[in-house]
């Protein structure tokens, strides 16, 4: 077996890592979230829904049945990010005229916890796969799971915040963190797809 061919079966076996991770994620948060009535905590669910929409991607394109289909995967990225920082944008604006107060839940916070330490983990790793491989979208898709962790953090921060103090604005407002990772994320994706030639189909 070529270093290229361990490099690729470390990329997808982290890819799906990082997809069942996002899979469990996403039933647990998207349950806390309606149940809290936590923003921050949906846009999280949402935003794990984008992860696995992009290591799809990158699984595709790594067994090569994306081949040469960079850039629209770069460009599926960026919308999902776009996508994401629309809809945190108004729930949390809803959130705070309204003055919504979430419920406190601590299978959230441990999850979130949890889901910080193991995303920065999958990040750093596909980040150096990605660079030994010298593939773009698997680069790209590494800090899409490092936001995936800051995100976590963040979330987490308003969520203790919320339940130590009762700071109940602290839960949109670390969902309107979500939307500026996601809008320079989103650019970022935007940016790296126009440095790729357009694919002929």
């Amino acid at each position: 077996m070529t270093d290229t061919e361990r490099l690729l079966r470390r990329g997808l076996l982290l890819e799906y890592l990082t997809l069942g991770w996002n899979v469990a994620g996403t039933i647990v948060v998207i349950t806390v979230a309606a149940a809290s009535h936590s923003i921050a905590m949906a846009g999280f669910g949402l935003d794990s829904l984008i992860e696995i929409g992009a290591s799809i991607v990158v699984v595709w394109q790594l067994k090569g049945v994306a081949s040469g289909r960079e850039r629209r995967a770069l460009r599926f990225i960026a919308w999902s990010f776009f996508a994401l920082a629309a809809y945190v944008s108004a729930q949390s604006a809803h959130a705070l005229l309204m003055q919504i107060r979430p419920n406190s839940s601590w299978v959230g916070v441990a999850w979130l916890a949890s889901t910080f330490a193991a995303m920065m983990s999958l990040a750093a790793q596909k980040e150096r796969t990605g660079t030994k491989l010298g593939n773009p979208v698997l680069m790209t898709e590494a800090r899409v799971t490092r936001v995936d962790a800051y995100l976590a953090g963040s979330v987490l921060v308003g969520v203790i915040l919320d339940a130590q103090l009762g700071w109940w604005w602290a839960d949109p407002a670390s969902g309107l963190v979500i939307v500026l990772y996601a809008l320079k994320e989103g650019r970022h994706a935007w940016r790296e797809a126009g440095e790729l030639a357009p694919t002929v189909v």
